[in-house]
């Protein structure tokens, strides 16, 4: 690339970097395995919260049953979702968390977002919109808030976000309460997906 923008091998070098990362070791019940998606073309941003044990046994993004849900809710297959050079994959926090005591996953760990996001983001200067999936997507860019205000705001935040819940097995009893969600935010949400991949 001229003018000394940020190339290919920029991005590579710092992808390098964030996989063999072993800040939060002392934390992670399985032992740190960061999982992201980059590339320098990519137009579509994903941040989420963190892999879960799937992912993190697969070292691929989404690969569960929640993967399968976001992947419908964007009418996107395979090919494209993991096609790094159309969309990139940045979770707030990039390795397994581990289970709080009660059930669930654990939070992102703190640490992540800040030390790596401000490298990568840089680095993939074709970015249009990032999905802001889940609580912890949406306050670590937008400061705190109502997810499904937000979610219900979603124009508001465009062209640059688009806010999301998690698509956990959860999220099918909230959007049983709140049909607007399938009826209208799913279809604005693949129209933005597919204006922004076909430019």
């Amino acid at each position: 690339m001229g003018g000394g923008g940020p190339g290919p091998l920029d991005l590579k070098r710092a992808e390098t970097e964030a996989r063999a990362c072993t800040l939060c070791a002392p934390c992670l019940p399985l032992g740190p395995r960061p999982i992201l998606q980059v590339g320098t073309r990519a137009r579509l941003l994903i941040t989420s919260q963190a892999p879960g044990t799937k992912a993190h046994l697969s070292g691929i993004p989404f690969r569960d049953a929640s993967g399968i849900r976001l992947r419908d809710w964007l009418e996107l297959d395979e090919e494209v979702f993991y096609d790094p050079e159309r969309v990139a994959i940045l979770p707030t926090g990039f390795c397994y968390p581990g289970r709080l005591p009660r059930g669930g996953d654990a939070p992102p760990r703190p640490e992540c977002a800040p030390l790596w996001h401000p490298r990568l983001l840089p680095l993939m200067p074709e970015i249009r919109c990032r999905l802001l999936v889940g609580s912890y997507a949406q306050r670590l860019v937008l400061g705190p808030g109502s997810l499904a205000e937000r979610v219900r705001r979603h124009e508001d935040f465009l062209p640059h976000y688009f806010p999301l819940p998690h698509p956990s097995w959860r999220t099918l009893t909230w959007a049983a309460k709140n049909p607007w969600f399938e009826a209208e935010v799913i279809p604005r949400l693949r129209q933005v997906v597919r204006e922004i991949l076909a430019g």
